[in-house]
C-alpha cells in the first residue's frame, strides 16, 4: 500500500493581510504629516544657505569690479560678464546659471538695497510677498 503524504500549505489569510495593511495605513497617517513638516523646514533652510552663498559671491564680484551689479544686470552678472563690466573675473558661481530657490523660483536681487548694501530674497513656497511657515519670505538682511 502506498503512503499518502499530507502537504501542509502555509501562507497568510486574507484577514491577516487586511490587518497588516490597516496598521501600515495608520502609521503612514501619523508619520506622513511630520515628514512633510520637516521637508518644508529643510527647504527654508536650504534657501537661507543659498542666499548667504549668493551674498558672498556678490562680495567677490565687488572686489574685482569695484561695485555690485545693478538691479538691471541682476544676479546674471555673476555668471556672464555685463557689457560695461571692467575687471570682471568670473564666472563667480560654479555653475553656468543662477540657482533657483528650493521651490523652483528665481531669487530676487535689488541694488542698492533698501535693507543693506544689496537685497537678495525669495518669496518662499507661495511665490508671493509675506506669509508664514513654508510661505515665509527668506531675506538676506535677516
Amino acid at each position: 500500500m502506498k503512503q499518502i503524504r499530507k502537504v501542509q500549505q502555509t501562507g497568510f489569510t486574507l484577514l491577516e493581510l487586511l490587518v497588516v495593511l490597516g496598521i501600515i495605513a495608520m502609521l503612514a497617517g501619523i508619520v506622513g504629516p511630520q515628514v512633510m513638516k520637516h521637508m518644508g523646514e529643510s527647504k527654508t533652510k536650504a534657501a537661507k544657505v543659498q542666499i548667504e552663498d549668493l551674498a558672498s559671491t556678490l562680495d567677490m564680484y565687488k572686489l574685482d569690479s569695484g561695485n555690485y551689479p545693478t538691479s538691471e544686470q541682476g544676479l546674471q552678472a555673476l555668471v556672464e560678464a555685463p557689457d560695461n563690466a571692467k575687471h570682471w573675473n568670473g564666472p563667480y558661481l560654479g555653475k553656468s546659471k543662477i540657482p533657483l530657490d528650493p521651490w523652483q523660483n528665481e531669487y530676487h536681487y535689488v541694488f542698492p538695497g533698501e535693507h543693506g548694501k544689496f537685497d537678495v530674497f525669495s518669496y518662499g513656497a507661495d511665490g508671493r510677498e509675506g506669509g508664514t511657515g513654508e510661505d515665509q519670505d527668506i531675506l538676506s538682511w535677516e
